[in-house]
């Protein structure tokens, strides 16, 4: 039978465009997407419709709710009937919490169907839209009929995608393992950011051609669109008590630092990210990208440059709650080096080194870590290895290549895997922290802390680091692009979750390669400008299948000339080491064995 005698007229099936590539996968679940390029973060238009009974309706009528979902859905898309009495439960059990839900119908061809009486039969009981001319779907940069859409009191979009991931493409699950939408909800009404902001929605896809992220207004103003752009972009670090030097939490704050901001957004120096940018209309790879869609960072210049109008206060964003203390919530466990350990006032400082011993009787399956300096302003990053008991302490290439746990930079400080994956941490096992501290004027003291959230249960799948490592390196004197190599043969079917390059002052420039069986070469991260005050991770929205048999290759550029204004001495061959005027080459990834089931502990 073909598939196309099943559809109703202009609906499409994601599965049906899928036809035309070999390598789509038959089942496909809800994967992750960059929020800024689908909308999340902007203002929505105040869109005036009409529902089912006649009357009209405007987003702006449900300004005294705390969240509103828009939900698409079509009685002839198979998914959006699948998630129907989801919809319905969901409304139900959030109305008490003051969440609104609209329904809206995008597909023309339905125009002939009675959705009054599908709405009626699954107990939606908020309006139902039937927007057949798409112009919300437009609006909202719909791509599916199971699309879900959550805006907080102020209209600005928070959560886009997936309701769970009970049903997909040629499948069906007994219950939901991921709860997006209502955990986007719990996150709204918290004032916090949603743990996953968008998502593709398996179902019908729609055919909108002129499909595009939220409009803004035709003048960008500070309370319509700047101050929202800020907030998603910037304020992590930039805002009271963060870890930028500098508060952009206000109009006043923006002005008075326009020309540096204008500067370094140019430059592309902030917000940090130095992964190479994806191709021409390609989505980003990066589900943490920090980069600054071209789009927005047109319209942040635009305002810099103009008259920085204000605009309306009824357009202000509402403000955001961040975390007091830990932003993976409360710990299992928080784990302290024995003792604070000086920082002088000026000049530099060679790595410190601190060793901590868990005590843990028992084995632990680690599904998220923070790193916390206590004194945050002199700490320019940390990386943190496990040591299983015995280890010695004095193995820095073993501890460098093959313990590593987590890191933290500024802006960068916590790492909450999803359920079903956690790393191992072995009972009686140690973790050696790995402190560079910048001075900055000021002698002080810091005692930097790690907090662990254990999994309830053994992990799906056991999260492993390595670093490909180059530790015979030899960089000669007053060379301004010297490449080295390291290679890691790949014994066992793999999927990798995340890279992060780790060189010193004279690294210049990463890359990542995957070798597969056949020769073809695949280029998995380029860094072209590498910088070491970043110790940034790139996590993968979509994990890379590595198949066994294959060759994992890390190549760093290293500038040792004297141009380069941080080299300690251009007159010198550099070789490996632990401290800054040495050097290391080492592509740290993370991954997981596809057939490895976790032991009952993680007995690593």
């Amino acid at each position: 039978m073909k598939l196309r005698f099943l559809l109703m007229p202009g609906l499409l099936l994601a599965a049906v465009q899928l036809m035309a590539s070999p390598d789509a996968p038959v089942r496909q679940a809800p994967r992750l997407l960059r929020a800024v390029e689908h909308g999340v973060g902007r203002l929505v238009p105040d869109v005036a419709l009409t529902d089912l009974n006649g009357k009209s309706v405007r987003l702006s009528d449900f300004k005294a709710k705390r969240a509103l979902v828009i939900a698409l859905t079509s009685p002839s898309c198979p998914l959006s009937q699948k998630f129907a009495p989801t919809l319905a439960k969901l409304e139900d059990e959030w109305r008490a919490r003051g969440v609104a839900f609209m329904f809206v119908n995008p597909v023309a061809a339905d125009a002939a169907l009675d959705c009054k009486a599908a709405a009626k039969a699954h107990g939606f009981d908020g309006p139902v839209i039937r927007d057949l001319n798409g112009a919300l779907a437009r609006t909202l940069g719909a791509l599916t009929t199971t699309d879900a859409f959550v805006l907080d009191a102020a209209r600005t979009l928070v959560y886009r995608g997936a309701v769970d991931d009970q049903y997909g493409l040629g499948y069906s699950q007994d219950a939901p393992r991921h709860r997006y939408l209502t955990d986007a909800l719990t996150a709204t009404l918290a004032s916090k950011s949603p743990p996953t902001a968008a998502t593709w929605a398996p179902g019908c896809e729609l055919d909108l051609k002129a499909a595009k992220p939220v409009a803004s207004p035709t003048k960008a103003t500070y309370h319509g669109r700047i101050a929202r752009l800020v907030q998603s972009q910037c304020v992590e670090c930039h805002r009271a008590g963060g870890v930028a030097p500098f508060s952009l939490e206000t109009r006043d704050d923006l002005v008075a630092r326009a020309g540096a901001i204008r500067r370094v957004i140019e430059q592309g120096t902030m917000p940090p990210w130095f992964a190479a940018p994806p191709q021409a209309g390609e989505p980003s790879p990066w589900v943490n990208d920090r980069s600054l869609v071209a789009a927005d960072k047109a319209e942040l210049l635009a305002w810099l440059g103009s008259d920085r109008a204000t605009g309306e206060a009824r357009e202000a964003p509402l403000p955001r709650k961040w975390p007091t203390e830990w932003a993976l919530g409360t710990p299992d466990a928080v784990l302290q080096i024995p003792k604070p350990l000086a920082v002088k006032a000026t000049g530099t400082m060679p790595y410190q080194r601190a060793v901590i011993e868990t005590n843990f009787a028992e084995a632990k399956w680690v599904q998220a870590m923070e790193v916390q300096p206590t004194a945050k302003a002199v700490v320019h990053h940390v990386l943190v290895f496990v040591m299983k008991p015995g280890a010695g302490r004095g193995r820095e290439r073993l501890e460098e290549g093959e313990g590593f746990f987590a890191a933290y930079v500024p802006g960068n400080s916590h790492n909450i895997y999803r359920d079903g994956l956690a790393k191992p941490l072995p009972a009686g096992a140690s973790l050696l922290f790995q402190i560079h501290y910048t001075p900055n004027g000021t002698a002080t003291e810091d005692q930097t802390r790690i907090g662990l959230v254990f999994a309830k249960q053994p992990p799906e799948h056991v999260v492993r680091t390595i670093g490909i490592g180059q530790f015979a390196l030899r960089i000669p004197p007053g060379a301004d692009n010297h490449p080295e190599v390291g290679k890691l043969p790949v014994v066992f079917d793999a999927t990798i979750l995340s890279f992060m390059p780790h060189m010193h002052v004279r690294g210049k420039a990463f890359r990542y390669e995957l070798i597969q069986p056949n020769g073809t070469r695949r280029t998995l991260l380029e860094v072209p400008r590498y910088d070491f005050n970043w110790q940034l991770a790139y996590r993968l929205a979509e994990p890379i299948s590595v198949p066994r048999g294959s060759r994992l290759e890390a190549t760093g550029w290293f500038d040792n000339s004297a141009k380069n204004p941080a080299n300690p001495d251009p007159t010198k061959t550099v070789r490996w080491g632990p401290q800054t005027y040495e050097e290391m080459l080492l592509g740290y990834l993370e991954y997981f064995v596809n057939n490895e089931r976790p032991r009952a502990e993680a007995d690593e």
